[in-house]
């Protein structure tokens, strides 16, 4: 028996945006990880510094997928864009979370 995974209305729209953001943007994700491996490596001295290097990289990773978001929702109507917005937050969260926590806030 095969069980599927209920995805919504967006989820293969939101599979395809994410691949792309994935292929696309495969040296942001690298940079924000590389960056988290040198925080996590850091002496005492040096963590803070390194934390907030890594979180710029966070930030530049969540800004574009949450324009690739906003773009699309444009094109909806106000019901289906905050259905689409909630998915695609939701979608980023489980395959990306290292930029999850902070899409809901752009």
């Amino acid at each position: 028996m095969i069980f599927r995974r209920r995805r919504g209305r967006f989820g293969e729209l939101i599979d395809r945006q994410l691949d792309l953001f994935e292929t696309d943007h495969a040296d942001v994700i690298a940079e924000a990880r590389a960056k988290l491996d040198r925080y996590n490596a850091a002496d005492r001295d040096e963590a803070e510094e390194l934390y907030g290097d890594y979180v710029g990289a966070v930030e530049t990773g969540t800004e574009i997928l949450a324009d690739i978001r906003d773009h699309f929702a444009q094109t909806l109507d106000d019901d289906a864009s905050e259905q689409f917005e909630r998915d695609f937050n939701a979608a980023v969260g489980k395959r990306l979370p290292q930029f999850a926590l902070e899409i809901e806030n752009r």
